[in-house]
């Protein structure tokens, strides 16, 4: 089903994903949060004012934090760790492994400011290697979603899943895709646009440049259907599978390196499935100059007319 984009309002997810959290946390005692010093760019000062005894700082020290929070777990609360993602998973990887993924811990894991929303900080700030890092990990659903109707669904999915995740939230801007009430399904993607000549596949902030791309391709006569791959693992195998003999050419985006991340999981599931043609667009392995997300994100050929351009090509090898 197509779905209409505005062009002119722009959400934060991390609004939604405060408010979502202050809600659950209203409903249940046992939910707390717990961060690295990053209150204000985390959205929890709403959170602190409500529920100052279930607010836990432990300064700039992730390692720690990733800890103390899988100790929380197995007391019986339910946390809520926030960190400005590059941080999150590059400094606690091996906590997040030994005592989140291989424990199997209730603990829910925030990457705020993913990608290249701290694009004006430079590599160091850049978190375009989460999804690789994350998604290699056993026990640990991997997610990123597209707006701020499915940033507050997924939390609310997550406040009652019984296992570890990773959520992805960004702090650009992004439109509404999805519908008021949308109920997040884990490893299930949104056909959010029809289409027989090609699929496109995004998640995150790509997403809505994806559905531009297809307006973009569809003046041209081409017919592209757009899927909103949130779940990265797991991923919705059968809507690749069904893409790619359905359509017979696949497009992916993301704010991310190409390797690893989105386009790499979805090549897995065709080249195993249904070999078609692919084009994964992404940061091309490199360290991401300094600039702003927008900027950087149309540097490497993420506008929605360099997607178009490219899924053109692309078709050629149809």
């Amino acid at each position: 089903m197509d779905a209409p984009i505005s062009t002119t309002v722009l959400h934060d997810c991390r609004d939604a994903f405060a408010a979502t959290l202050e809600k659950m946390a209203s409903i249940d005692q046992t939910i707390v949060a717990v961060c690295n010093d990053s209150v204000g760019s985390s959205k929890l000062g709403g959170f602190k004012s409500k529920f100052p005894d279930r607010l836990i700082n432990v300064g700039i020290a992730e390692q720690n934090m990733v800890g103390v929070s899988a100790g929380l777990a197995n007391g019986g609360r339910i946390p809520f760790v926030c960190a400005a993602s590059c941080f999150l998973t590059g400094r606690a990887l091996e906590q997040i492994k030994a005592d989140i993924s291989y424990s199997n811990a209730n603990v829910k894991l925030i990457g705020i400011s993913s990608g290249m929303a701290y694009g004006e900080l430079g590599p160091t700030h850049h978190s375009i290697e989460d999804f690789a890092w994350t998604r290699v990990l056993p026990n640990l659903p991997v997610i990123a979603p597209c707006d701020r109707i499915e940033t507050a669904a997924a939390i609310e999915w997550a406040a009652s899943y019984a296992g570890p995740c990773f959520l992805r939230l960004s702090r650009v801007g992004v439109p509404d895709l999805l519908p008021e009430g949308h109920k997040f399904v884990p490893g299930r993607a949104n056909r959010l646009r029809d289409g027989e000549d090609v699929t496109l596949i995004a998640n995150g902030t790509l997403t809505h440049r994806m559905m531009k791309a297809a307006d973009i391709l569809a003046k041209q006569g081409v017919n592209a259907r757009v899927l909103n791959m949130a779940t990265v693992r797991p991923i919705d195998e059968d809507a690749i599978i069904a893409a790619a003999k359905e359509t017979g050419a696949i497009v992916t985006a993301e704010e991310h390196s190409i390797y690893g991340g989105l386009g790499s999981a979805v090549a897995e599931v065709v080249v195993d499935n249904a070999p078609v043609p692919m084009k994964r667009l992404g940061v091309p392995g490199i360290y991401a100059p300094t600039g702003s997300a927008e900027f950087l994100l149309d540097e490497f050929g993420m506008a929605p007319s360099a997607i178009a351009e490219a899924t053109l090509a692309l078709l050629k090898r149809k």
